[in-house]
């Protein structure tokens, strides 16, 4: 139990030192198209100049990738005045951007960095023929309609920036509904929605030859892109980074995001025909991109490692409570419901939480999977030894047999294949839970999928969730394989009757 223990301690310190030494400089993205080529362009441009860096892309939303910032855990992300203005700093009233600059040092002791020159703020778009069919031109047309169906990224769901804002200011009174940003222009594609909002820079707008309804009331404010980079940061790394202000022009963005979505360019390739085009690379050094397979290999170890520890942990603590839970029936309820709120918690929630206590990376996915574990061990580990014969319990009784005799010889082999079952269902649970830890920057297999997402490809979607799938069906095989193993065969043919 003791080396189970040390080798689980072990495991988190080395996870936890994935950033790399104090040299090396963490770049974050949030999960978006234009998020991700923004942050490739500032990494490639620190290799350039002879700076380590390693790669935390493809974040949760604001907030994540700001707790991240402000804990240290990454470096410097770009991010969007308006965005900080309302959902971090929550400013009452516009303010300029030296403003801003100057209330995020005094908060919060950031950098935010002169913009790369483009503005990329929200807009409402909708399918142009559906426009034109319903005489559609400003947001305050939308009021007129009340049968569209409006589907809104959550981020812009719940900021006051966004849809609570935009309904008070234009009196729109429709409910609108959820959806991942980058499956908004499928679902509007496939008309299984009609309303949606945008980045006024997306590519997308192209490819789906959206038209976007005029803020004929001025509600959305600028949105300037900018590298924000956290304090104590070298000041070599602040001016490399400083180099990008005032590159990138709206229509450049645009030419870059379309490059990913249109031309199917990697971010990598996208950044580097930039840095090149702009004249801010000192060598042809061309970043050379790992083969999907290797990339699938690690990804896959990494998946597993999460898994594995988070699993090994499960089992050291949920078998010896379920032990206790059985033999100390007064706190048996309070445990079994404890243990049952923690899997009603959203994954990608319980993740959020652990952001403050563990930062992102591998410590606050392993703890995350490691509670989602408990409960079916728990549960069955207790549901075992309860439904033991009572006879079978008075037997060892007459024999002699100490409570802690009888439970290590006759009711744990008795309750095994129970036991068995309920860690087999965790693996296989943290398995599929485990590839939302990509959101905080742990890797696994939910890396494609999370870029998937942000690009609506499909391919790359499967890229992660096929070999997840298989990976839950080679873990029940080898589950299968364990138990005819250790447990008796007279006991498994009791379970099979």
């Amino acid at each position: 139990m003791r080396a189970l223990i040390i080798l689980l301690m072990t495991a988190l310190l080395l996870g936890g030192g994935a950033n790399g030494g104090s040299r090396t400089v963490v770049v974050g993205s949030k999960h978006f198209n234009e998020g991700y080529i923004l942050a490739e362009i500032i990494a490639q441009l620190l290799e350039d100049r002879g700076v380590r860096v390693a790669r935390k892309f493809g974040l949760g939303g604001t907030l994540i990738c700001f707790e991240a910032l402000k804990n240290g855990e990454i470096d410097v992300y770009p991010e969007y005045s308006g965005t900080l203005a309302e959902a971090i700093l929550k400013l009452p009233r516009r303010v300029s951007y030296a403003e801003l600059q100057h209330a995020l040092k005094r908060r919060f002791g950031m950098d935010l960095l002169e913009s790369f020159g483009f503005n990329n703020t929200y807009a409402i778009a909708l399918r142009r023929k559906l426009a034109e069919q319903r005489g559609l031109k400003t947001i305050s047309d939308l009021a007129k309609f009340p049968d569209l169906r409006i589907g809104l990224s959550y981020e812009f769901l719940n900021r006051n920036d966004g849809w609570p804002g935009l309904a008070r200011t234009y009196g729109l009174a429709v409910r609108p509904v959820g959806i991942e940003h980058g499956l908004a222009y499928q679902a509007i594609r496939e008309n299984t929605l009609d309303v949606t909002d945008v980045y006024t820079t997306d590519g997308d707008i192209r490819k789906f030859d959206l038209f976007l309804l005029e803020d004929d009331k001025d509600y959305f404010s600028q949105y300037l892109a900018a590298p924000l980079v956290r304090g104590g940061v070298d000041e070599r790394i602040t001016a490399i980074v400083g180099e990008l202000a005032g590159t990138i022009t709206d229509d450049q963005v645009r030419r870059l995001n379309a490059m990913v979505i249109l031309e199917g360019k990697s971010f990598a390739e996208v950044a580097n025909h930039f840095l090149g085009e702009a004249g801010l690379l000192t060598a042809e050094r061309p970043r050379v991109e790992e083969s999907k397979w290797v990339s699938l290999l690690y990804r896959t170890v990494r998946h597993l490692e999460l898994t594995f520890i988070a699993l090994l942990a499960g089992i050291i603590v949920a078998i010896p409570a379920g032990i206790l839970v059985y033999r100390v029936r007064a706190i048996s309820r309070p445990v079994m419901y404890m243990a049952g709120l923690l899997q009603t918690i959203p994954s990608i929630a319980l993740l959020a939480f652990m952001i403050p206590i563990f930062g992102i990376g591998v410590k606050p996915a392993i703890v995350a999977l490691f509670l989602y574990s408990l409960l079916p061990i728990l549960r069955n580990t207790a549901a075992s030894l309860v439904s033991i014969d009572p006879v079978l319990k008075k037997v060892s009784v007459g024999m002699g047999l100490t409570p802690g005799q009888s439970l290590r010889y006759i009711e744990l082999p008795l309750a095994a294949p129970t036991i068995l079952a309920g860690i087999r269902t965790a693996a296989v649970i943290n398995i599929g839970t485990a590839t939302l830890a990509a959101f905080i920057g742990a890797g696994g297999l939910g890396e494609p999928i999370v870029t998937g997402l942000a690009l609506n490809n499909t391919s790359l979607i499967l890229e992660g969730a096929i070999p997840a799938a298989i990976l839950a069906i080679l873990t029940e095989w080898a589950f299968e394989g364990l138990e005819k193993v250790l447990i008796p065969r007279h006991l498994l043919q009791r379970v099979a009757e």
